[in-house]
């Protein structure tokens, strides 16, 4: 299972049905500890720990990638985003739109 599927599943779910982030949480555990789902299970943990603590999926997974691909510094537009990664003992630039 991509990434990206797993990014979306919990965005359409979370914003799309309004289903809580502990349901969502659960779901993606059972969908990924299933014998027939293949899944960077790292990134993914990465992911719900971020998720869990009250910030996006996605970012949890673009912060642990990009520290595993060599990146030193997350970045983002998104101020509660650099919270939640800056709390996880990463380094964060906030960029600003003008």
């Amino acid at each position: 299972m991509t990434l990206p599927t797993l990014c979306e599943f919990v965005w359409v779910l979370a914003r799309g049905y309004g289903v809580e982030a502990g349901e969502i949480a659960t779901a993606i555990r059972r969908l990924v500890d299933s014998a027939s789902v293949r899944v960077d299970r790292p990134v993914v943990d990465a992911g719900l720990v971020v998720f869990e603590a009250g910030g996006d999926f996605a970012d949890g997974v673009i912060a642990f990638e990009g520290r595993r691909l060599g990146g030193s510094v997350f970045t983002s537009f998104d101020r509660r985003a650099i919270e939640m990664i800056a709390a996880t003992g990463a380094e964060t630039r906030l960029l600003f739109a003008e």
